[in-house]
């Protein structure tokens, strides 16, 4: 992840990038918009997908039937 430092008055300049981490993370779900990230709402943190090895994957999948009928249940529609 890259940074640069921005100023817009009188006229647009850009820093030259400096790192701000070198991690591996998930490549993007979405490859139209290549965002593979997203910042929290403080602006203080990234948020990021961390692929997981394929030597913990999951063992087990829970299927819940009826959900929508006990959701229902509830929260009744007003």
């Amino acid at each position: 992840m890259m940074a640069v430092q921005v100023e817009t008055q009188p006229s647009f300049s850009a820093s030259k990038p400096t790192m701000l981490f070198e991690r591996e993370y998930a490549a993007s779900q979405f490859p139209a918009t290549g965002i593979a990230y997203d910042v929290s709402s403080d602006g203080q943190r990234f948020l990021m997908v961390k692929e997981v090895e394929q030597s913990s994957a999951a063992t087990q999948i829970n299927v819940v039937l009826n959900w929508f009928t006990e959701l229902k249940q509830r929260v009744p529609a007003k």
